[in-house]
């Protein structure tokens, strides 16, 4: 046993676990509420059965746990239908510090864990069905750490979110798939034969244009998209090689932006600063996209805001 090992096993408090439909994130939290171990897997909900998650968090963790029943606290896709077991849609107007009460419990082989699956928000309206699951941890967090916030925060990814909080409560929200309609475009249709790596640094000015043109005639995206292959065909201005598909790719990636931007003019208010929450790179091509349109935005690290929310759920679900 290493000196890490031993060290882990006798500070750890509790684990806090994003499981996602990809990944899964774990971080072995202290009774001080710091991070001293943390490891990632692959291991997603879409690859695994109800079955399977006890033996992966336990093959992930085995040399964190002293001789003691331990705390394991999961937001995520977990708790969805489709995963370990199912916790239950909130409804929105949805109180984030409350999150905990809808918690449910695994049946477990092992008496090491306390497993908690958080659960997921819902919202139900004439055109405005939603859901999610994971992100209300996060936003959780951004409450937790920011006392009395109320306004709109954007968290960016494959299915970007977007939500407004009034005095802790989460009381709507929109999401846009802007993630996933750029990875089918960029591999799945014609453009692939044009599109290469949308994060070249010499490619802003290319992204903040289509962001804008984007953003203000949302009508013109289909059309916009198939004038990205005709300029790959036609256009000798454009660079040679993986420098052409950069550009190109960072048009893509500034249209679709900018058709989501477009689509979430409803939810702001004039000259409200928006909360951008996520991962480092892609917040801040959201925060070019929100300067390209003068919309003023303020970052949050996404990985702060899921522990902290993570943190809050468990402090609720130990004081019973």
């Amino acid at each position: 046993m290493t000196s890490d090992t031993v060290n882990i096993r006798k500070h750890l408090a509790w684990i806090a676990a994003d499981w996602g439909s990809s990944n899964l994130r774990l971080w072995a939290i202290n009774r001080e509420g710091r991070v001293i171990a943390a490891v990632k897997s692959d291991r997603g909900m879409l690859s695994l059965t109800p079955s399977e998650y006890e033996p992966e968090l336990i093959r992930l963790i085995e040399d964190w746990l002293p001789e003691r029943p331990v705390d394991v606290v999961v937001c995520g896709m977990a708790g969805a239908r489709q995963g370990w077991r199912e916790a239950a849609y909130l409804s929105t107007p949805t109180p984030l510090d409350r999150l905990s009460q809808g918690a449910v419990a695994p049946v477990l082989a092992t008496s090491a864990l306390r497993v908690h699956l958080l659960p997921g928000v819902s919202q139900r309206g004439a055109d405005e069905f939603d859901v999610m699951r994971g992100e209300e941890t996060q936003l959780a967090g951004l409450i937790e750490k920011t006392p009395g916030f109320s306004g709109l925060a954007c968290l960016p990814g494959t299915h970007a979110k977007w939500a407004r909080l009034e005095n802790a409560v989460l009381t709507r929200f929109a999401t846009f798939m802007t993630g996933e309609i750029f990875e089918l475009l960029a591999r799945h249709s014609v453009l692939r034969h044009s599109i290469g790596d949308a994060n070249d640094a010499d490619t802003r000015d290319t992204f903040q244009t289509a962001v804008r043109e984007s953003a203000r005639e949302p009508e013109r995206y289909t059309q916009r998209l198939f004038g990205l292959r005709a300029r790959d065909l036609l256009d000798t201005a454009l660079p040679q090689g993986e420098a052409r598909k950069h550009r190109l790719a960072a048009r893509l990636s500034g249209l679709t932006i900018g058709l989501e931007l477009a689509g979430a003019r409803a939810l702001m208010e004039p000259g409200e600063t928006v909360t951008l929450s996520g991962g480092q790179a892609l917040c801040a091509r959201y925060a070019l996209a929100f300067e390209a349109i003068d919309q003023p935005v303020a970052l949050f690290d996404g990985d702060t805001a899921v522990q902290a929310g993570l943190a809050l759920a468990h402090r609720s679900l130990s004081a019973g």
